[in-house]
């Protein structure tokens, strides 16, 4: 088995967040797997809010364009906030996804996967336009299962088994994925 690049970034800006948490241990499930993983974490990488002028300069958008536009797919791990994911993590897509002056989106094709943190159980459909999103405008391929954690399921740091076992099957379809997908022959554009 060739190993794939399957970076995890953390699209959380609290510093004591689940979500982060749950980006390590989905880096670690990975390196366990035998993959390239490692947790980028958008609280330290720092990128400025999309403005689409001054966030190209950025070294932090430089790092997060090539991270993801060389990996063979991306774990996105964020905090679930009023029924939706984290303005940080559309953010991100955003400034990545964008394109012009010699600039390509970095998402074309990738596989992406959801590990999310929610307070309550009750908005695990939170997803679906952010889905909807990246398969729409990048041909993205969104793995169907989606790590979603709320409070209860935590039993102090460590995952409760359910949620645990979800978790692993979670990363297992993400790297099948990815594996099955690194082959292809097409590549995608900007097209309806």
């Amino acid at each position: 088995m060739v190993p794939l690049n399957l970076p995890v970034i953390s699209c959380s800006l609290d510093p004591t967040s689940a979500s982060r948490r749950l980006a390590e241990q989905t880096a670690q499930l990975l390196t366990d797997g035998g993959h390239a993983s490692t947790v980028i974490d958008l609280a330290r990488v720092a990128l400025p809010p999309f403005d689409n002028d001054q966030v190209f300069s950025s070294g932090a958008f430089e790092v997060l364009h090539r991270e993801i536009q060389e990996s063979d797919g991306v774990v996105l791990a964020f905090p679930v906030y009023n029924w939706a994911p984290s303005s940080a993590v559309k953010s991100l897509i955003e400034a990545t996804g964008a394109t012009g002056e010699g600039r390509r989106a970095a998402w074309f094709d990738k596989v992406v996967t959801f590990v999310c943190a929610a307070g309550l159980p009750h908005s695990y459909m939170a997803t679906g336009a952010l889905a909807q999103s990246l398969m729409l405008d990048f041909k993205c391929v969104v793995n169907p299962y989606t790590a979603y954690v709320s409070e209860r399921d935590w039993e102090g740091t460590a995952l409760n088994a359910d949620r645990a076992a979800r978790l692993g099957k979670t990363i297992d379809v993400h790297a099948e994925l990815a594996g099955l997908l690194r082959g292809r022959t097409f590549t995608s554009d900007w097209e309806v």
